[in-house]
């Protein structure tokens, strides 16, 4: 029985961090690894040392003194927080004023700002037990969807909205070009400048400050957990793909007359995973594998010595994957591929060093 250790990634397989960039030895790169694990642990300690003591700061009211109207307007004028980590980090504080023992997990690093500030829309001392786990080890958007699952919005709105965007300066010199909706160019001015009521219902990431417009630049898809199944999402297009759009419900309106953008572009997609499909041999009736096909253990070797010379995959990689030689190259027969395709859940199975 051959004991083969963990591959060590090619330059080709590595991540590519620059062109130039040589490859950290194994042991050097686990020292790097262990320390940045260190570095992290500290910086969750701190994170959950200065929640627990805004908590208690905010519990004593000591903003007040000082000459401030609330814990928001002392981290902003104070600390010089912007709004967006301003109110994640006051609804931490006061989560924790509510449930104190939620400040293991967070030192833990199962809980973080974005989802705490999710978790404390919904989290009571009923539902505690079943809650609270739900929102350990997640994203901010998975938190979204949980709170949208426990408190879906009444009458979602199931409409599509093209909004315009216009370009406009900005009075100060030198800033570069601005954009915003056609809706909101020549809406009055709020009429509540209370920072927290201003922001908190729309953080999403990094937020300008109060009087900068938004500006014209790419952004990632927004997608709001409206409830379990629905969710609003918004994106940014072009004229041409609103035209393409057009024609494409045009012509799917002999099948499903009226449809709406949801159930064109999941016509599109279905399209699109079919092509992916044949692509990559995942057709509906797959050819039989033969049985001249299956290679003998010299077979295996022979190729992996192939391979590992190619890539740098190590022969043992190929144990158990049947391979037929058509000339100098070894060849990997369709029905192979599909069966570790889908046994693999279409990802890459390079082995981690840490496991997994």
């Amino acid at each position: 029985m051959n004991n083969h250790a963990n591959p060590v990634p090619s330059s080709a397989a590595a991540p590519m961090h620059g062109a130039a960039s040589p490859s950290l030895e194994l042991l050097e790169a686990r020292r790097l690894r262990d320390q940045l694990k260190q570095l992290l642990r500290t910086e969750q300690s701190a994170m959950a040392d200065f929640l627990v003591a805004l908590a208690d700061f905010d519990r004593l009211r000591g903003w007040s003194p000082l000459g401030h109207a609330n814990l928001f307007a002392f981290l902003l004028s104070e600390l010089g927080l912007s709004p967006a980590p301003t109110y994640f980090r006051q609804e931490a504080a006061r989560l924790l004023q509510r449930f104190p023992d939620l400040e293991r997990p967070l030192r833990e690093g199962k809980l973080c700002l974005t989802s705490m500030g999710e978790l404390a829309k919904v989290l009571t001392k009923e539902n505690r037990a079943e809650v609270l786990p739900r929102f350990l080890g997640i994203s901010s958007r998975e938190a979204k969807e949980v709170v949208a699952e426990l408190q879906p919005r009444e009458s979602p709105p199931m409409r599509t909205v093209v909004t315009p965007l216009v370009s406009v300066r900005s009075s100060e010199a030198g800033l570069p070009l601005l954009a915003m909706p056609l809706s909101e160019t020549s809406a009055p001015a709020a009429k509540n400048t209370d920072p927290e009521s201003l922001w908190a219902p729309k953080l999403q990431g990094t937020c300008p400050a109060p009087d900068e417009p938004r500006r014209l630049e790419p952004r990632r898809d927004e997608v709001d957990p409206l409830t379990a199944e629905l969710s609003r999402l918004s994106t940014t297009v072009s004229r041409r793909f609103l035209e393409k759009l057009k024609t494409a419900r045009a012509g799917l309106s002999h099948a499903v007359p009226g449809a709406t953008t949801e159930q064109v572009l999941e016509a599109a997609l279905d399209l699109l995973f079919e092509k992916q499909a044949r692509a990559r041999g995942q057709v509906k009736r797959p050819r039989a594998i033969l049985p001249t096909a299956i290679p003998t253990r010299s077979a295996v070797d022979a190729v992996g010595e192939i391979r590992q010379g190619a890539n740098g995959m190590a022969p043992a990689a190929l144990e158990g994957r049947a391979i037929r030689r058509d000339g100098p190259r070894a060849t990997i027969p369709a029905a192979v591929k599909r069966a570790v395709w889908a046994r693999d859940g279409s990802r890459c199975c390079w082995p981690l060093d840490g496991g997994g």
